[in-house]
């Protein structure tokens, strides 16, 4: 899976994700800063983070990370895009209310979906 942010000048926050999920045992290992090729329309390489879940435990392991690193101050403007292939789920603090709503998304992504998380 690879997680990105909505906005080039949104970097520290990628970089802030990586340490976050970088301190989180069940994830040693699992997290790492990458760059992703340019798709068609796209410009230059862009930074991704690349983590490898299976399913179930690590994917729950994922999502309370994610909505504690969005429950952090200044993060309330923050998107990420994870994108597993070709399909692709937006989550952003703002619409995420708790972690059984990020699961829900990561698991659509883990199962081909292509949706965001629900306001």
């Amino acid at each position: 899976m690879q997680i990105s942010v909505d906005d080039r000048e949104r970097l520290d926050d990628l970089w802030s994700l990586q340490e976050w999920l970088g301190h989180e045992p069940d994830l040693a290992g699992a997290v790492r800063l990458t760059t992703a090729r340019p798709e068609g329309h796209e410009l230059g390489a862009a930074d991704v983070l690349s983590v490898a879940v299976g399913s179930g435990g690590a994917i729950a392991v994922l999502a309370a990370s994610l909505r504690a690193w969005f429950a952090q101050p200044r993060r309330s403007d923050v998107k990420l895009t994870l994108s597993r292939g070709d399909t692709r789920i937006e989550l952003d603090a703002k619409r995420v209310a708790d972690v059984a709503e990020v699961i829900r998304a990561l698991s659509e992504l883990e199962n081909g979906g292509d949706r965001g998380v629900p306001a």
